[in-house]
């Protein structure tokens, strides 16, 4: 009778979905075949489908229930009345003797194989229909954790009977054409991990914002993973990239970002409540959850799930307080990006909007607008009005029926894991998560803007903003000798455009990084004892709250940021330029103003490759170098080739090549190749001797054409005269390709012009330059361009 209603995880596998469904199934299946790997799952075992038959016919519930469902039939509005209906049935039911006798011993055998009496397990739902690719019940059913003794355990598993009549669950069924009757209940029984004491999380084998199937998404907060799921805390948020993962010298964690983790769910010692949510001690929340070593663990875990199950893998995991081990308590296939056509990429682009209201994390890779319409419960439903922005606190599966009504979705709280974060994806829908106050800052009927198209960062505007959308055509790219590669400054944009068959990045802007992300003047790092400006100290301090070493917080985020641009393209070549700041825009860094002098003439003062050396910047430039170097050798990210921009004079190269090797960085060891940019009409006279000393030439086609022509680029008077096709530019441009050719040197232009003008495209292609990079939505078109051109061209 006992191998009737139940069965022990160990003993189960992918193919016992019809027996214990495909949670209990997939828990089976990696014990079985992924424990040699380090796996570890908590032992535990299901009942079996026949229970939940077995359950239903003692208490003669199958026609009553079907009689309730045929109700709802005729008339949709009684889903409420139905599902309470019947979940109360399952309350006021008792197990047959034989099955609640079947529960308990397996929960005794469970006891004495943890080693005490009456043990904490968690109980979860499994139906025999969820976790299909083509139907993902994930949140349907529920989850208890802390339950403790038989006769708690026993109201658990009838508890999760019934959640198979959740009213989410009955209109999910509905929609996809299940028949309720023909879908049965397993309840899983595990040792508790004792997260309370430590974190738990969600994790994905694949990047769920752009689909970029080399990285791992690892979400993580203080106490049981519960909060994680349910968006009440904004998480950690940690990226691994798989590909280096089997090399031990590597740490390829390539993000990290802190959350706030304002609350978390522990134990509670309280009669019929077995968690309560607390308010997480103001010490821990600047911290992460998890070190650099457990961070790499459970990405390798996840790569090897995903390798077992042959597609991309959503998976919840835990830490242990008490033994500090990790385990992996759920996995199932990710259903959203994995099904997306890789063929086609639509793009939004932003032309006018209103003021900036409010930020958070970006969800969707997409823009809309409508009115906000606030809601505190997914009981107002009949206050949404079509096509609306949903603003929130938070959801979970009740919303679903709302959310595919809106045109979008905010929320105060959750994070990329979230189940606001998941089921936008699955509609399609842009969300901003972790707003913090978003219910607040956003009024009812106020019209607003939605754009999720600007990077990892989500931005919510003022007003119904001017964009426009375009579909990028994967299959009609043209294949060209001339490579073509990409201009880019985001981290996140990055990742977005993997899919397009580019030869690399031609252009990795570090100033994005540091403007936007970092956000401090490295001499106001270096020199914050120094700094008397109490204003910029303050904002420095709670930037780098959890660094003991402050000019480290500026070399762990540049480095993550260019591994996350180098590892969108890896092994290709990624051009990164070292920065290029004018005095004007260092001095609007933090703290900037106290390193920076007054130019009358920025644009050609204190720049590029003559800060590097001068003591006023040379602390700064090692700890660009730094950066560098941790992304290049501790990440393990050797395609980056570093560029010298604004490099006037071969002496001047000279300092610059000494200065980079005194902070490790040494022109061909490790294979490390070092490019200048050629933007100074004596980057052109000169470029023989310039090729002596670097590995290639990137055309920066603006400056050169301004310093060529005598004309101010940004002056709207000599617009007109600003030409990047002039003669005497062409002129430059030819003379650079064949110099640099003689020595056997690349040569790349980065610029707009190729693709705004066919022709200038043409003529590159017949001065034999190597490469031409561009902006990402420029990059169908250009490559038509050169294609064109070389079949002109023969």
């Amino acid at each position: 009778m006992a191998e009737r209603y139940v069965r022990w995880l160990e003993n189960l596998g992918s193919n016992d979905v019809p027996l214990v469904g495909g949670k209990n199934a997939s828990l089976g299946e990696m014990i079985q075949h992924l424990r040699e790997t380090g796996i570890r799952v908590p032992e535990g075992f299901a009942t079996t489908a026949q229970a939940y038959w077995d359950f239903l016919e003692a208490n003669q519930l199958k026609e009553r229930i079907a009689q309730q469902l045929e109700e709802l039939r005729k008339d949709q509005q009684k889903l409420a009345k139905v599902g309470k209906t019947i979940r109360e049935w399952f309350y006021e039911s008792d197990f047959p003797p034989s099955l609640a006798q079947a529960i308990t011993h397996a929960y005794s055998q469970l006891a004495s194989q943890i080693g005490h009496q009456n043990p904490d397990v968690a109980v979860r739902s499994s139906a025999t229909a969820e976790d299909l690719p083509e139907a993902s019940f994930a949140g349907q059913q529920e989850t208890f954790l802390n339950i403790s003794g038989e006769n708690s355990l026993i109201d658990a598993c009838r508890r999760c009977f019934a959640s198979l009549f959740t009213d989410r669950a009955i209109i999910y069924r509905e929609n996809h054409g299940f028949d309720h009757l023909k879908v049965a209940l397993s309840v899983g029984v595990q040792r508790m991990v004792r997260s309370d004491q430590a974190g738990a999380g969600v994790m994905f084998s694949i990047d769920t914002e752009s689909g970029f199937p080399d990285a791992v998404l690892i979400n993580a907060a203080w106490g049981l993973g519960e909060s994680v799921v349910q968006g009440m805390v904004d998480p950690d948020e940690y990226m691994v990239f798989k590909p280096l993962l089997k090399k031990p010298s590597c740490c390829p964690i390539i993000k990290k970002k802190i959350g706030k983790k304002a609350q978390k769910i522990v134990y509670s010692t309280k009669d019929g409540e077995p968690t309560k949510i607390l308010d997480t001690p103001a010490e821990e929340r600047p911290y992460p959850v998890l070190q650099d070593t457990e961070i790499l663990t459970l990405a390798r875990w996840a790569a090897a799930i995903e390798d077992h199950y042959g597609l991309p893998m959503d998976i919840e995991w835990a830490k242990d307080g008490l033994t500090e081990e990790l385990f992996i308590v759920q996995a199932r296939p990710e259903t959203v990006q994995s099904r997306k056509k890789a063929s086609l990429l639509k793009t939004y682009t932003l032309k006018q909007k209103g003021k900036h209201l409010l930020s958070g994390l970006s969800i969707g890779n997409a823009i809309a607008a409508g009115k906000v319409c606030k809601l505190l419960s997914a009981s107002e439903i009949d206050r949404f009005e079509e096509n609306a922005v949903l603003v929130t606190e938070m959801t979970d599966p009740d919303w679903v029926p709302i959310m595919k009504r809106a045109a979008a979705i905010v929320t105060n709280h959750g994070g990329r894991t979230s189940h606001a974060a998941i089921v936008s994806r699955e509609l399609g829908l842009p969300a901003i998560v972790g707003t913090g106050n978003g219910t607040e800052m956003l009024q009812d009927g106020q019209e607003i803007t939605v754009s999720c198209a600007e990077g990892d960062e989500g931005f919510i505007y003022e007003g119904i903003a001017d964009y426009e959308t375009q579909d990028l055509s994967l299959e009609e790219i043209p294949k060209t000798r001339t490579q073509v590669m990409l201009n880019l400054a985001h981290p996140a944009g990055a990742l977005r455009w993997w899919p397009l068959p580019s030869d690399g990045v031609g252009l990795a802007r570090m100033e994005f990084i540091i403007n936007n992300i970092i956000k401090i003047h490295p001499m106001a790092l270096i020199r914050w004892n120094e700094l008397e400006d109490q204003e910029a100290r303050q904002k420095i301090d709670e930037l780098t709250a959890t660094w003991e070493d402050k000019t480290q917080y500026f070399v762990d985020t540049l480095a993550h940021g260019i591994a996350r641009i180098a590892a969108s393209q890896y092994p290709k070549p990624v051009i990164v330029r070292m920065s290029d700041f004018k005095t004007n825009e260092y001095a609007e860094l933090i703290g900037g103003r106290a390193f920076e002098p007054k130019e009358p003439n920025p644009m050609l003062g204190w720049r590029g490759a003559s800060r590097y050396y001068n003591e006023g910047y040379r602390e700064g430039f090692a700890l660009e170098c730094r950066a560098i170097r941790k992304a290049r050798e501790e990440i393990g990210l050797d395609n980056i080739i570093i560029m010298i921009p604004f490099c006037r004079t071969p002496a001047e190269a000279d300092k610059v090549l000494e200065v980079l090797a005194e902070n490790g960085l040494t022109r061909g060891e490790q294979g490390l190749q070092v490019y200048v940019m050629c933007e100074i009409p004596s980057n052109v006279i000169l470029a023989r001797q310039f090729a002596d000393r670097f590995d290639g030439f990137s055309i920066g086609s603006n400056d050169l054409t301004q310093l060529v022509l005598g004309v101010d680029r940004d002056s709207n008077r000599l617009a007109p005269l600003f030409n990047e096709q002039d003669e005497a530019v062409k002129e430059m441009i030819a003379t650079v390709i064949r110099y640099a050719h003689e020595k056997q040197r690349k040569v790349g232009l980065c610029g707009q012009a190729p693709s705004d003008y066919p022709e200038f495209a043409r003529f590159l292609v017949e001065a034999n330059i190597d490469s031409i990079s561009v902006n990402p939505d420029s990059f169908v078109n250009v490559k038509q361009q050169i294609a064109a051109a070389e079949g002109k061209k023969g």
